[in-house]
């Protein structure tokens, strides 16, 4: 399959729509109070790099990595299509952001995750990430499983 990811804006249309469909299977899985968005009309956005993973010309996938600190950056929104799972995709995504946090000379990684996702919680534990304790906004959710990857 033919996949090209792209950094966009916080407003674009297709990221919108796919952040749509995360938060709803999030919803399906978690109470409202222990899913963690991104505020795209915070002033601070433009410091988020966001993507898109296009299938052809369908949206297939985002994700973004916001800066913690000088040397910690956090994985946010990542999400793949129920359509486009088990394709490779979310692997390409992973390593394009990885490779974004490297270039702007970040050490580490950070995400949160929570046991109703143990398919996500695999592919981080696959690609090097490491079970930590928890962090920031996440250190008082009782759901929250929060990871690390060294990149640096």
């Amino acid at each position: 399959m033919d996949v090209e990811i792209k950094k966009v804006q916080p407003n674009d249309p297709d990221l919108l729509r796919l952040i749509a469909k995360l938060d709803e299977e999030l919803l399906e899985r978690y109470p409202a109070e222990e899913v963690h968005g991104v505020d795209v009309t915070d002033p601070r956005v433009r410091e988020i790099v966001f993507i898109i993973a296009y299938a052809g010309r369908d949206a297939a996938g985002c994700g973004a990595i916001r800066p913690l600190d000088s040397k910690s950056t956090e994985l946010k929104r990542f999400f793949v299509d129920r359509d486009y799972r088990k394709q490779g995709i979310a692997g390409r995504m992973l390593a394009f952001l990885e490779g974004q946090a490297k270039e702007q000379c970040f050490e580490t990684i950070k995400l949160e995750a929570g046991p109703g996702q143990p398919e996500a919680l695999r592919f981080y534990e696959k690609h090097g990430y490491r079970e930590i304790d928890k962090f920031g906004e996440y250190a008082a959710c009782e759901l929250s499983i929060c990871y690390e990857k060294r990149i640096g």
